[in-house]
């Protein structure tokens, strides 16, 4: 049964499905909201019913359709906003990668504006920018993917600009390095969550940076030192339970579909989070551009520098559900957790990514083939 919903002039809204609840299970039933969730039904087995998810919150974003971050202006990012809104996505972390600080600061007075101009514009079309998630500088030379060598260490003039940014939410960082543990306690004490990344860190400064206050893995098993039997690194602890949640590229590209399943048995729905992390050439009408240190085109399924090195990935967030659920065998109940949940939680925007009493009203609606049928922003629906 296609989902019902009341006109969305109307202060109030309905829909009847398949209902994604927070914990990963599926309830047949009906939601009824304003820009909030006001009630949520069970009822009877719908059978066919169109599946109803949170809106999917991606916590790395570097551009999308023709729009990279790294040059947006504040009205770029708005617009960028809008169009990850109609594929699903209904917040989202514009990011930063390596830069020289004085371009990493215009990048985040950027970000800064287009929140602060959000706040200020009442329309309820576009995904909520979250904050700036900085992947870089600070991360190991030996572990740099498509980052230029404009690597810098966690300490001295250059980390307390970045500390100072007043929009930082997430930061990315290799813990190894010199001042890396340090960096890691200030960071979590002004509520920025670090995240373990382009690392050649060992399984022991892994854990030292968890047990510092690092709270997830970024694209686990790209940029980060490979599992061996013998030197198990990063990826064995990020495979392990921990406070840290695995973030994961789920393009089947980035991460073999038979990885991807070795990670979601691993962790567990409540330990992995999907992100996209995007480029430009996603969506763009353009066949190459400016990712990292080169110039990148699209290649065997993702964005690629000349050489071969993967630049970032070209899917949105549902295809990256499409992917766990058809190709590694998760539930549509827990991609949701990964892909929603999780990462609101993980950055305190816990009203958002769940459907309970409450929560905001962002939701789309999914048909039982996993085509997008409808989003809805604070209640309003916008496709």
């Amino acid at each position: 049964m296609t989902p019902k919903t009341t006109s969305t002039n109307l202060p109030f809204g309905k829909l009847s499905g398949c209902i994604a609840t927070p914990d990963g299970s599926l309830v047949h039933g009906r939601i009824t909201f304003t820009d909030r969730i006001t009630a949520l039904e069970s009822a009877s087995d719908g059978g066919d019913d169109d599946y109803i998810l949170p809106g999917f919150v991606d916590l790395q974003v570097n551009g999308s359709h023709g729009i990279d971050v790294m040059n947006a202006s504040a009205d770029a990012l708005a617009t960028l906003s809008r169009h990850l809104a109609r594929e699903g996505a209904t917040a989202w972390m514009p990011t930063a990668v390596t830069a020289p600080i004085e371009k990493i600061a215009q990048v985040h007075e950027s970000i800064a504006g287009a929140i602060e101009n959000s706040r200020l514009d009442n329309s309820a079309d576009a995904a909520a920018l979250l904050g700036m998630h900085l992947e870089g500088p600070f991360i190991s030379p030996l572990r740099l993917g498509a980052h230029p060598a404009l690597n810098l260490e966690p300490r001295a003039e250059a980390f307390e600009r970045v500390l100072a940014m007043r929009a930082l939410r997430l930061i990315t960082l290799a813990p190894e390095l010199p001042g890396g543990f340090d960096a890691i306690r200030r960071l979590t004490a002004r509520a920025v969550v670090v995240s373990i990344g382009h690392t050649n860190a060992t399984l022991e400064q892994a854990n030292a940076a968890i047990a510092a206050g690092a709270r997830m893995f970024t694209h686990l098993f790209n940029a980060m030192r490979p599992l061996n039997h013998r030197d198990p690194g990063v990826v064995a602890a990020a495979l392990a339970p921990s406070p840290a949640l695995a973030a994961i590229i789920p393009d089947g590209v980035h991460v073999h579909p038979a990885m991807l399943r070795l990670a979601s048995r691993a962790r567990g729905k409540d330990g992995m989070i999907l992100v996209t992390d995007k480029v430009a050439l996603a969506n763009a009408s353009g066949s190459e551009k400016n990712v990292g240190r080169a110039r990148a085109s699209v290649r065997d399924g993702a964005a690629r520098l000349d050489d071969g090195t993967l630049a970032g990935s070209i899917i949105s967030m549902l295809d990256g559900v499409r992917v766990m659920v058809e190709k590694a065998g998760v539930s549509i109940g827990d991609a949701a957790v990964m892909a929603a949940t999780n990462p609101a939680n993980l950055v305190g925007a816990g009203d958002r990514g769940r459907i309970q009493a409450g929560a905001r009203a962002d939701l789309i609606v999914l048909s039982r083939a996993l085509e997008l049928k409808s989003v809805f922003i604070a209640g309003r629906e916008i496709i």
